[in-house]
């Protein structure tokens, strides 16, 4: 990944991208880590070092305060070994890496999933973080079987990935999420290390088809689109997540998925269109009448329940895409200063969790499903993954090094 965590990627994205970046000099090194980012990071490895002990002792994964610990089967089990990853990366310490092996050997089984589209989230954030930073052989293996996993569920009719099984009740046949940009992610490194070539047509057919069913004209997207598995047909829009009006709704995590996923898949194939269409993503939300001035969105864009709860999981994913957007775009300095803002606000004590009062989480104020009553305004353990992710990749925008030479 070009701005993830592989040393020098970044520095080659950022030369194509031709996107400034300051010269340091020696006697300015101490002052490379602004206290706002030290801050949030020392915080994020007290919080992090908490929750240790009991996911060690019951081999299950943080979710939220709300849920506590869950199986490993749950769709947020890979986002505390990514966090573990990332604090490795930033500090170069092995204790952060010696438990991250520790944590991600407990999602092994999950590489055969075939039952939903969140193999992606569990294997990539997890393994795929591991490999990224240390080449292990082992993990190679992981992630292509997860990949051929998850492609299993690919449709040759609707050319897409079915993301949920088949549900008569909502009436659902062939169920997309935007949700499964995200999980595209693992499909692509992939075929990358195996050169499966049908790997990398199942990624780019899933995104092209996202973008003709799934993005209405003014590039906003409901959560949930459904096909008819035996024609190919589109069916309908339909919610599950934000607002109840599929019509209309423009749920902010569903938004920030959409970005993030297409500015990855410019980033593994160079097509154009992916590019435009983060562009013009970042461009609606950045500009929408409702997006706050912190810019750390309500949980979704239209609701007429608007001001009301904020969703700090959408604004870590978006401030970390915009990032990467940034040294990609013609309008780097836009979505550099957007993400910069996004991530600063998250780092205030406005978003930062409370120790007794929000468990070993490192946000607040992020919202799980607001119409469903679950998990509303605490905490989320994917807002800490992305909000971590975006301070690395803060970090390296801004001084250019792998993190590590930062010490």
């Amino acid at each position: 990944m070009k701005i993830r965590t592989k040393p020098f990627r970044i520095l080659l994205c950022l030369i194509a991208a031709g996107f400034f970046m300051p010269v340091l000099k020696a006697e300015d090194k101490q002052d490379v880590v602004p206290n706002w980012v030290r801050n949030s990071m020392e915080y994020a490895q007290v919080q992090a070092k908490k929750m240790l002990p009991e996911v060690l002792k019951t081999e299950k994964l943080p979710r939220s305060f709300e849920r506590g610990l869950c199986e490993i089967d749950d769709w947020t089990s890979g986002f505390y070994p990514g966090v573990l990853w990332y604090l490795y990366e930033y500090s170069g310490d092995d204790f952060w890496k010696s438990n991250a092996e520790k944590v991600t050997s407990f999602l092994a089984e999950q590489q055969y999933n075939t039952g939903d589209h969140d193999v992606g989230f569990r294997i990539f954030c997890s393994y795929g973080n591991g490999w990224l930073l240390t080449g292990n052989k082992e993990y190679e293996k992981v992630i292509v079987q997860a990949a051929r996993s998850l492609a299993s569920r690919y449709n040759d009719k609707t050319k897409t990935i079915m993301s949920w099984n088949p549900n008569e009740r909502r009436d659902w046949k062939f169920p997309v999420i935007i949700d499964n940009m995200m999980n595209l992610e693992l499909i692509y490194e992939a075929y990358k290390l195996s050169g499966d070539e049908r790997l990398k047509d199942v990624a780019i057919s899933h995104a092209d088809q996202t973008i003709k069913y799934q993005y209405r004209p003014n590039y906003s997207c409901p959560h949930v689109i459904d096909f008819d598995p035996e024609t190919g047909a589109f069916r309908k829009m339909d919610w599950n997540n934000g607002f109840s009006d599929p019509e209309i709704a423009e749920w902010s995590r569903g938004q920030s998925w959409g970005l993030y996923g297409f500015t990855m898949m410019y980033r593994e194939t160079n097509k154009e269109e992916y590019l435009k269409q983060a562009e013009k993503i970042a461009d609606f939300l950045l500009n929408h009448p409702n997006m706050p001035e912190d810019l750390v969105p309500y949980w979704d864009y239209v609701s007429p329940k608007i001001p009301t709860m904020r969703d700090a999981s959408a604004g870590a994913i978006m401030a970390s895409a915009l990032l990467e957007l940034s040294t990609f775009s013609s309008q780097g300095e836009k979505y550099f200063k957007a993400g910069e803002k996004m991530l600063k606000s998250l780092a205030s004590d406005e978003y930062r969790a409370d120790p007794v009062c929000n468990g070993n989480y490192i946000l607040r104020h992020a919202t799980g499903n607001f119409l469903r009553g679950s998990e509303v305004d605490g905490t989320l353990i994917y807002a800490d993954y992305y909000f971590v992710e975006g301070l690395l990749r803060y970090l390296k925008l801004t001084n250019g090094k792998p993190l590590f030479a930062l010490k």
